[in-house]
């Protein structure tokens, strides 16, 4: 498939759409409405199941994603094959789990769709961090507790050596969401301790997060350096800070009862409903 340079007003529009972290439920509107008018459905690996179910019936399907350490077709000719469909004329849909702009080289794609004058829009998708904590009914920026959130990817182009800025990751008062952790969890364990992180940090380990089949497990940073984490060969997430602390078991005991009498009229108010 040869570049062509320039564009045309008779070219298709290409669409990248964020899938969310895997439930269909937690697409947004505008994703949905997307994947119905495509007539080419570029996709990754990771998008889940039924999400797919959703795109127009006639539209031509077809899988272009990456596993780690596996990939099905250069970044390159991902840019090429969506500009080919585009200069056919047709409506493009580039489905990417998550979010479109996290660690998705929606970028690349876009600079490449750019220089050819192929029109392209976003439609942002829940990233796993935020579909993760949602699942789990945990914040990740509990007051009093964490005050910021930090995205990180364990994994590089190949060859890339996993090598961070531990003592800049390494806040007490943040939450680490670190991606496509299963592989680099010990490093990301010894790293973080090493800069001073204290190794009793809670830290949620989540595989297949918002699916049928996830899982969760909870370790801390110290068991994490020394054990790994549990967790199958599903995309998983390592989520790190205190914020991720195990709720307490759900339940109203006498340390967690309300005096209405303390809230003075509006105490009366409701103890008499």
């Amino acid at each position: 498939m040869r570049e062509l340079g320039g564009g045309g007003s008779g070219w298709g529009q290409v669409t990248l759409v964020g899938a969310g972290p895997g439930d269909p439920d937690l697409l947004t509107v505008a994703a949905v409405k997307a994947l119905a008018a495509a007539e080419v459905v570029l996709y990754d690996a990771l998008v889940g199941d039924g999400i797919l179910d959703l795109a127009h019936p006639q539209a031509e399907r077809i899988c272009v994603g990456k596993r780690s350490g596996r990939h099905s077709l250069p970044q390159g000719e991902i840019n090429a094959l969506i500009a080919f469909h585009a200069r056919r004329g047709k409506r493009v849909v580039r489905l990417k789990g998550g979010d479109p702009m996290v660690f998705g080289r929606a970028g690349e794609e876009i600079e490449h769709l750019d220089e050819l004058g192929i029109p392209v829009r976003v439609i942002p998708g829940i990233t796993a961090a935020l579909g993760c904590a949602a699942s789990a009914g945990l914040s990740l920026t509990r007051r009093g507790v964490s005050r910021a959130v930090t995205f990180v990817t364990a994994h590089g182009r190949d060859g890339e050596r996993f090598e961070p800025d531990w003592a800049r990751l390494a806040d007490p008062q943040g939450t680490l969401a670190i991606y496509m952790g299963r592989e680099q969890a010990r490093a990301v364990g010894r790293g973080l301790s090493a800069a001073g992180l204290p190794v009793g940090t809670p830290v949620l380990v989540v595989e297949n997060g918002c699916r049928p089949d996830e899982r969760r497990h909870w370790t801390t940073l110290g068991e994490m350096a020394e054990q790994g984490v549990a967790a199958g060969k599903g995309p998983t997430l390592l989520l790190v800070g205190e914020a991720l602390r195990p709720r307490r078991a759900a339940g109203c005991g006498a340390a967690d009862a309300v005096d209405l009498r303390a809230l003075g009229d509006l105490g009366e108010r409701l103890d008499h409903h």
